[in-house]
């Protein structure tokens, strides 16, 4: 009773997923948080995802009232939504060309989430901050990309050599 509760509504605020910032000064210190990190592809392998999502509040009544932890809620909403869009994608696409395509989907689905929720919250951006395969299988995966590179290579190779080849061959016959 009597209490007025004012919350900044142009404080940007912040919910990490797959790490935590242990320490900012004088060097940013993180620690992984695997069990939020580690996600399964739609191929069926293992990436390892860390993700910063940014709000704003558009709503105080709704912020105060309406979600008892608008944090929590905020964080459980993202990782579900970059769960589902990680889990429509293979790893080759979550790793390389698809990055801002599943931020951007991921970020419309949280800001559903939120809605349905009347978080009364604004979704500034979502970021994936590092998309990679997890320790235990990254040297094997950076030896199948070395692989595939060669393969690339080597038929390129071939091709040049094919082109070189028989024109020589042709000019000789004739």
């Amino acid at each position: 009773i009597e209490v007025v509760d004012t919350p900044s509504v142009e404080e940007v605020r912040r919910v990490e997923i797959g790490f935590r910032t242990v320490r900012l000064v004088p060097e940013s210190v993180y620690e992984s948080v695997d069990q939020e990190s580690l996600m399964l592809t739609g191929d069926t392998n293992i990436v390892d995802l860390d993700l910063i999502v940014q709000y704003r509040i558009s709503d105080a009544r709704q912020f105060l009232f309406n979600v008892r932890n608008v944090h929590a809620a905020v964080k459980d909403a993202a990782e579900a939504a970059i769960r589902q869009v990680v889990g429509d994608s293979n790893i080759d696409d979550i790793l390389t060309t698809e990055k801002t395509r599943a931020a951007l989907e991921a970020e419309r689905i949280v800001q559903d989430i939120c809605d349905r929720y009347q978080c009364g919250i604004k979704i500034v951006t979502l970021q994936l901050q590092d998309v990679y395969p997890p320790d235990a299988v990254r040297a094997a995966f950076a030896a199948v990309n070395s692989a595939r590179e060669e393969k690339n290579q080597l038929i390129n190779e071939a091709e040049a050599y094919t082109e070189r080849v028989i024109p020589e061959a042709k000019g000789l016959a004739e």
